[in-house]
């Protein structure tokens, strides 16, 4: 894209000089002849505009100038955590007021009632003040996680700077050419690849804006979360066994209150729950009573087996026959 438009321009202006010699043939021959010569001009163009990115534009021994500096980007994310909210957030909406900072995005959750309120902050921070307001906002609350970026754009700025630059003057020639132009013909293409250029100029200019706007101002994304207890920080083998003990503590002390809590908000369906097992109850016992279960009836005797001795009643003892001497 950047070769068409450096082209375009090299025969736009050789359209222009030779428009200027009066030819008999109207200035459409005098375009139709600029072709020819573009292709040697827009060689020389683009062999002028190499290495318009990257460090090829700052050659050894320049002295950094507010156009050569490095462009950095800073972004960071933290995460905090307070037992009292309301002065954690006061505190950190301070340190944005202090360092002339504002707020991109704000979001804020929870009750007071319940100690579960959160907030959500994304800080567009100047970056000479970036540092300072890390710490400032740091000692609203414990910091649990911090994370920073920083991201080097200075070849991107230099690139877009370099097509801004082009485009601009581009913009101006075509219009020198169609102060010129001797036909309808030639002022409508020229009013065409005008407004090509244009469009382009005004794609790159807020490419621009967005990027200076990210170098000027660095993005903070925080989160403040209150609790009853701090998490544990300790770095120690100490200091992290003390912690785990307390945590623990701490840990079964929330899950009894929790417990509690809940039978108490669940009070009204325990009553139920142990009225519709009593009622089942009573119902199984009547229905029991009034249908009894049947006798079981008795096992039959099993059969004496082969050679074993029977045994005799008394009324058979008596009648068997005593032997005779």
């Amino acid at each position: 894209m950047k070769r068409r438009f450096a082209r375009l321009a090299a025969a736009l202006l050789a359209a222009a000089l030779l428009a200027g010699c009066g030819a008999s043939g109207g200035s459409s021959q005098s375009m139709d002849a600029s072709y020819e010569m573009s292709a040697e001009a827009g060689a020389a163009m683009d062999m002028e505009n190499a290495g318009s990115t990257g460090s090829a534009l700052l050659p050894e021994g320049t002295d950094a100038t507010a156009e050569t500096a490095q462009k950095i980007i800073y972004r960071a994310s933290m995460s905090m955590e307070s037992t009292d909210f309301d002065t954690a957030r006061d505190t950190l909406l301070a340190a944005v007021e202090t360092n002339g900072a504002w707020l991109e995005y704000s979001q804020m959750s929870g009750s007071a009632e319940d100690h579960d309120r959160y907030a959500n902050y994304t800080v567009r921070v100047p970056v000479d003040n970036y540092s300072a307001f890390l710490q400032q906002a740091g000692e609203s609350g414990s910091v649990l996680n911090l994370e920073e970026n920083a991201e080097n754009v200075t070849s991107q700025y230099i690139d877009l700077q370099a097509r801004i630059d082009s485009l601009e003057n581009q913009r101006d020639r075509l219009n020198e050419l169609a102060a010129e132009a001797e036909t309808t013909a030639d002022l409508l293409e020229i009013e065409s690849r005008l407004s090509d250029v244009q469009y382009e100029l005004e794609s790159y200019t807020q490419q621009m804006r967005t990027l200076s706007g990210q170098i000027t101002y660095s993005t903070v994304d925080i989160y403040l979360r209150e609790v009853a207890t701090l998490t544990p920080t300790g770095t120690t083998f100490g200091e992290r066994l003390g912690d785990a003990f307390r945590g623990g503590w701490n840990g079964f002390v929330a899950f009894v209150q929790g417990l509690v809590l809940t039978l108490v908000y669940l009070w009204p369906l325990l009553i139920l729950a142990v009225v519709v097992v009593l009622v089942i109850r009573v119902l199984a016992r009547r229905h029991r009573a009034r249908h009894p279960k049947p006798p079981t009836p008795a096992k039959p005797s099993a059969p004496a087996s082969y050679g074993a001795p029977t045994a005799q009643t008394p009324d058979a003892a008596q009648q068997e026959p005593k032997p005779k001497y």
